[in-house]
């Protein structure tokens, strides 16, 4: 099955990224396809979250592919299929740094809730409730946020510029330098202004 090309800000379709998606209503084999491909291409990103229109399809969808234990993720590898999910509860507060596969080469620092309940669909049309904590609960609101029209660098207080290094035995990584602002394609990404003496993050 072929990997979907996946939009990035300031490309082709990129419009899509800045726009609320449309509810699911057909959850037929359309739905399981993109289901499937969505998956295989986060997969190959390689990522932990996709959402629907990162690959151009405008419905509320996402999947997400996330260890149950962080010790032992090889064996416990669980895989999400969100359809028209919605939070209805949260609490808590901790900024993380995050990427995006629609935004390559930077990392942001946004804070999230720490708990989070939500309600979605399979992809059967069956309703279903689900908790999540800590860095999942982050996976979840960064890929809803999407389905909103929401990026990262939207709620971001600091921006990054990734940066490929190699250390002294050869293998590579990557330094996070802080900037105010990029450009990627033909879309600015800024870092701007200070509410309450904390920076705040835009896209233009």
């Amino acid at each position: 099955m072929a990997v979907l090309e996946i939009v990035s800000v300031g490309g082709p379709q990129s419009e899509i990224l800045a726009r609320p998606t449309t509810r699911v209503r057909d959850f037929g084999p359309k739905l399981h396809q993109l289901l499937d491909r969505m998956l295989e291409t986060m997969r190959e990103a390689p990522g932990v979250g996709l959402a629907a229109p990162q690959v151009g399809v405008d419905l509320r969808v996402a999947v997400i592919e996330y260890p149950d234990d962080e010790d032992d993720p090889e064996n416990t590898m669980r895989v999400y299929e969100l359809i028209n999910p919605e939070i209805i509860r949260s609490k808590g507060a901790e900024c993380g740094q995050e990427g995006c596969l629609s935004i390559p080469g930077l990392v942001a620092d946004v804070d999230r809730a720490t708990y989070i309940l939500l309600r979605a669909q399979d992809r059967n049309g069956r309703e279903f409730r689900l908790k999540a904590y800590d860095w999942l609960a982050r996976v979840f609101q960064h890929e809803i946020d999407h389905l909103q029209g929401v990026l990262m660098t939207d709620k971001a207080t600091q921006l990054y510029k990734l940066v490929k290094k190699t250390d002294e035995n050869g293998e590579e990584g990557y330094d996070a330098i802080p900037i105010e602002e990029a450009w990627i394609g033909n879309r600015l990404v800024r870092a701007e202004g200070k509410v309450a003496g904390v920076q705040v993050a835009s896209s233009r």
